[in-house]
């Protein structure tokens, strides 16, 4: 994708995330093509805003393209957190397992084994908080890919480092809103494997200066996208690794 193109695009995206507003479609000669013209896009962003990068949501869908987009710093927050009308956007709250990096894993030229990535991270659940700069619901899915994947924020609870005795793919969650329980399971997990996300992710950027110590990765919804409104609160629970909480304001 030609670097002026790349260059509209995210100046358009940075300015609904600076006004908190929605947008209409990217112009044609602006939207991505393929997944590399949408990370472009989202480096062309974190450029413009300054921002530091403290996680990623990242997704490695079976036979697809892993995929990743940054979460920047001033919207990671630790359970339980308070979200502020302002901040909250749209209000689309997803049950996640996340990872968070001990060490850097800088670029090399040969790939990370998943036993090397396992060692080398903490787990907790977490709740990734949702929200689109497109105004329409069915922007593809590429332009929302450039989007940060309509990421608006991240909420993590208390690290655990003994998590690899734990089955990832059946844990036992249970998802409420204002105290109730809205969805009770075991797994859900897209993939079934959330450490294989956080694999696909230490992939993708072992090329351009690998991952820090201190970021996380989200990897993926258990519980699928709800929207809450002001005033309510949300917490997830995974048995073994505990729970996160986010409220919003009234």
């Amino acid at each position: 994708m030609d670097p002026t193109r790349v260059a509209e695009a995210a100046s358009l995206l940075v300015a609904a995330r600076q006004q908190q507003s929605r947008i209409g479609p990217l112009p044609t000669q602006c939207r991505p093509q393929i997944v590399a013209d949408a990370h472009a896009i989202q480096d062309a962003i974190t450029a413009r805003l300054g921002a530091e990068v403290g996680a990623f949501k990242a997704n490695a869908p079976a036979g697809g393209e892993p995929v990743r987009a940054p979460i920047y710093a001033p919207a990671i927050r630790r359970s339980p957190a308070r979200i502020s009308q302002a901040e909250m956007g749209q209000g689309g709250v997803e049950g996640e397992v996340a990872f968070r990096f001990r060490r850097d894993l800088p670029s090399r030229p040969t790939p990370y084994t998943r036993e090397e990535i396992a060692a080398c991270v903490d787990a907790c659940a977490a709740i990734e908080i949702v929200s689109s700069r497109f105004a329409d619901p069915d922007t593809p899915m590429l332009d929302k890919l450039a989007d940060s994947i309509s990421n608006q924020g991240f909420v993590s609870g208390e690290l655990t480092a003994d998590w690899q005795s734990l089955d990832l793919a059946t844990l036992r969650v249970v998802l409420e809103v204002n105290g109730e329980a809205v969805l009770e399971q075991s797994g859900g997990h897209p993939t079934n494997d959330p450490l294989g996300v956080a694999v696909a992710l230490v992939e993708l950027l072992r090329p351009a200066g690998g991952v820090k110590a201190g970021q996380f990765v989200t990897c993926g919804s258990y519980t699928g996208l709800r929207y809450l409104k002001p005033g309510e609160v949300c917490c997830v629970r995974f048995d073994g690794l505990g729970s996160a909480e986010v409220s919003f304001a009234a």
